[in-house]
């Protein structure tokens, strides 16, 4: 990435000086604070140290605020919007699926072409038509913002009403993307283990279709769990698109304009983020893995 960050910075603070001493003196200062006076290993130790205690520094792009307080202001958004959508689209992806699977016939004739015409859609297309029919047509929805820009955040109900208006489209926009992608792995999943030889075995035996289809549906979500903790886990990365899209006020919004402003201490501290993210997700995956497949708890016993 082009370009000293510190610099800008310093262009800024010393604006109207006319004085070249001066200026320099503010550079100075600046790359002192920011430490791109010292070797790049030393950095990186003082980097480490400090992420040690929780402290990511100043925001270049948003001096003098911390990186910790920028995120703190913004990740609360991504979280409130991206984990409901992933688990409703998850979830009725699932239901879907596993219906098309068991009932077929006209049901997955319909299903199956609109979820793969829902998980082929890039995430971008589907929030640019749901902008386009819903806010722009049909005016039912504000087309950016996490609320009304001429509102102050509070516990209001007008307040909280606005959030929930200006939710509505990010939401769609994620759920439905969901669903396509969820829906088609399920059915695949679920159609190989009614075909599986337990299946016909059980049924030669007596055993209630009921009671068949449970553990059919409870081994065909085994991969969608694994997709599940993916998505959990690198939801924050995954919020960019629909974020900049609507300009809703979240981590994604927050990450694109550091990339912009050269905001380096601000995307190290998000890219962190989303690795601790992706490591704690498969890491409950593992432990829910032994849970619920008895294959795996009988592996681990022994």
């Amino acid at each position: 990435m082009p370009g000293d960050p510190v610099a800008a910075i310093a262009a800024r603070m010393a604006q109207g000086m006319s004085n070249a001493t001066g200026v320099q003196a503010v550079y100075e200062q600046y790359t002192e604070l920011f430490g791109t006076d010292k070797p790049i290993p030393e950095q990186f130790v003082i980097y480490l140290r400090n992420v040690l205690r929780g402290d990511f520094g100043y925001s270049i792009s948003q001096y003098p605020r911390t990186v910790g307080d920028v995120i703190s202001s913004s990740i609360g958004w991504t979280l409130m919007l991206q984990l409901p959508a992933i688990l409703v689209g998850w979830i009725l992806g699932n239901l879907l699926g596993a219906l098309a699977a068991y009932i077929r016939k006209g049901f997955d004739r319909v299903l199956m072409p609109a979820s793969l015409f829902l998980s082929n859609l890039p995430a971008f297309g589907m929030a640019v038509i749901l902008l386009v029919i819903f806010a722009v047509n049909l005016k039912w929805f504000p087309t950016s913002g996490g609320y009304d820009y001429a509102m102050v955040p509070s516990a209001s109900w007008e307040f909280m009403w606005s959030v929930i208006v200006h939710y509505q489209l990010p939401f769609w926009s994620i759920v439905l993307i969901t669903i396509g992608g969820q829906a088609i792995g399920m059915r695949s999943m679920a159609i190989y283990e009614l075909n599986a030889d337990y299946v016909k075995y059980a049924r030669f035996l007596g055993v209630k279709d009921s009671k068949i289809i449970r553990y059919v549906f409870r081994n065909a979500m085994l991969p969608q769990i694994t997709g599940l903790a993916l998505s959990i886990g690198t939801m924050v990365s995954g919020a960019l698109v629909a974020e900049i899209i609507f300009s809703y006020p979240g981590l994604g919004n927050t990450i694109l304009t550091a990339v912009r402003g050269g905001d380096y201490p601000l995307i190290s501290a998000t890219t962190l983020i989303i690795t601790w993210m992706v490591l704690l997700a498969f890491f409950s995956l593992e432990i829910l893995y032994g849970l619920i497949d008895p294959r795996i708890k009988a592996a681990q016993s022994e």
